[in-house]
């Protein structure tokens, strides 16, 4: 029997993201988590008699919001729910799942690689029928529905075993609980050679994943220790917690320093990763040399036709406006289009359905392809090892002979986190009246050649994207951009891109190499004058 919920329409969640994120006690107020789904659940067109996929990241309050959700899609008329054993589905996993069953789209419950726990953050996303996060359209008239909901729909059934495969009934509507590694580790196996990898690893290749007590776990010691055959241990915090053990599940060089101490020793092993919350970003760590998710893009780029599934070449390469330009240079070589999207994954997935795009990155630890429609820490980690085993190289190696042939972009990002919010909306809104100001100004012995509110134009669907972020171009091919971040639960995050490009430099060290942008970075934005942040929170 469906059952009727009266509630009220709530107006704190911001237009436009892909989804809802705020701290657990938020959730946990009554028909709030209820109020997103129903408003989801209203928007979706044609849900009648459709597949739906629900999972997470195994955090706290994952499995009731997941209970709750199964109860209002029977309610709503979906014909059957998909749900990773366990409530686990990495966000990669849950993409290949949705666009592999032919659902209408999915709930990915997740706050990404924000901290988890009962004090902590919970969030709840919509991804499409093509596996990818929904659009600004779709996530515009779901926050229109937050506004004036007034019931939720659903049906008096007890929990479902998420713990038990196979498939059960609720309501009128199958459920089916189904192993939320397999479908992903055989994908996984059409695009790498495992073969030359496992050849490595018989040779004494060895490596380090940390999966940060979070979702890639599962996968991880599927892939790598069953698999690829890598010596059981190389997993390290492989179960998934709801609280991620009290670790911040962010694969940085802050959040993952035990790594990293570990890569840097002279026992290290040849190679080091870590993936984060939901399993869609990643760390990359040779034997003494950490690389940039930027300089991974474009390595990754560089190399990927030697993995089976890129053998045929690259259609184009994308990175999002904040990431550094390493990767332009190896699509001008390769001879492919390369793209500058704002931040957030969705505005590659018009890209890679169009098949304008095979590779996409982020400067935020975010790498990914057309094999899915979201980024995937994990496949990053793949084609690494793919790379490393048929080239025969370090990483390292392969890092210098990379630079000496494109040049070298030195590139930090500083996060100032939970930033008061009206201040920061005060320095954007100071720095963008300044724009027109800046061309020419001097901030020590460096020149200002341009600045702009970067603005997207959409090749595929001609949608126009405005003020993405401030960008400072300085005379000789460095660049600062600001842009606030939506992806913390209080305050803002102030985030400053910081960039150099040498021809020839391959030794530099980046804080030295960066150190006088650094200083133009605040005075041209006023960071202290407007936060009373002396030092950023996060460096990576």
């Amino acid at each position: 029997m469906i059952r009727e919920c009266p509630t009220t329409p709530y107006d704190d969640q911001k237009p436009g993201t892909s989804g809802l994120r705020k701290k657990v006690r938020v959730f946990e107020q009554p028909n709030y988590a209820e109020n997103f789904i129903q408003s989801v659940f209203d928007v979706v067109e044609d849900k009648a008699g459709a597949t739906l996929v629900i999972g997470g990241d195994g955090r706290y309050l994952n499995r009731s919001v997941i209970q709750r959700a199964i109860r209002m899609a029977a309610a709503n008329g979906f014909g059957r729910v998909v749900v990773g054993q366990g409530g686990i589905l990495s966000t990669p996993a849950a993409s290949h799942l949705i666009r592999k069953r032919g659902a209408i789209g999915g709930l990915v419950l997740s706050a990404s690689h924000n901290p988890g726990g009962p004090n902590e953050d919970f969030g709840i996303k919509y991804n499409i029928a093509n596996g990818g996060p929904a659009p600004e359209k779709v996530t515009e008239a779901i926050h229109a529905r937050t506004l004036t909901i007034d019931r939720w729909l659903t049906v008096d059934a007890d929990d479902v075993d998420l713990d038990a495969m196979g498939t059960v009934e609720v309501g009128d509507m199958p459920v089916e609980i189904v192993d939320p590694v397999a479908d992903y580790a055989t994908l996984m196996e059409t695009l790498f050679d495992f073969a030359a990898i496992r050849r490595a690893v018989d040779g004494g290749f060895r490596m380090i994943f940390d999966a940060m007590s979070a979702v890639t776990g599962p996968y991880a010691h599927e892939i790598l220790e069953r698999r690829l055959a890598f010596p059981a241990g190389t997993v390290r915090n492989g179960t998934p917690l709801e609280d991620f053990g009290g670790h911040h599940p962010d694969p940085n060089l802050v959040h993952a320093r035990e790594l990293y101490e570990a890569m840097m020793a002279p026992d290290a092993p040849d190679f080091g990763a870590a993936s984060d919350g939901d399993g869609d970003r990643n760390l990359i760590i040779g034997r003494g040399r950490f690389i940039t998710p930027s300089d991974s893009l474009a390595m990754l780029a560089a190399n990927a036709h030697l993995a089976q599934g890129y053998a045929g070449g690259l259609k184009g390469i994308a990175r999002s406006m904040p990431t550094s330009a390493a990767a332009d240079r190896v699509a001008e070589s390769l001879g492919v289009r390369a793209y500058e999207t704002p931040t957030g994954w969705k505005f590659f997935g018009n890209l890679l359905d169009a098949g304008l795009a095979t590779i996409c990155g982020e400067e935020s630890a975010g790498t990914g392809s057309d094999h899915v429609r979201e980024k995937d820490g994990l496949w990053a980690v793949l084609l690494w090892l793919n790379i490393l085993a048929v080239r025969d190289v370090s990483v390292d190696a392969l890092a210098r002979d990379h630079w000496a042939r494109f040049g070298r972009n030195y590139y930090a990002r500083h996060d100032y986190e939970g930033v008061d919010s009206a201040a920061a909306d005060a320095l954007m809104a100071e720095l963008r009246a300044a724009l027109p100001t800046l061309p020419g100004a001097r901030f020590g012995g460096l020149t200002v050649a341009a600045a702009d509110d970067f603005a997207y134009h959409d090749p595929v669907d001609g949608s126009v994207s405005d003020h993405q972020g401030v960008r400072v171009l300085i005379e000789g091919g460095s660049r600062t951009v600001f842009r606030l971040s939506g992806t913390g639960t209080s305050g803002a995050t102030l985030r400053v891109y910081l960039e150099r490009y040498e021809a020839e430099v391959i030794d530099g060290e980046t804080g030295a190499m960066l150190a006088d942008l650094v200083a133009a970075a605040d005075r041209i934005a006023g960071i202290v004058r407007h936060t009373g942040r002396t030092a950023p929170d996060v460096v990576t």
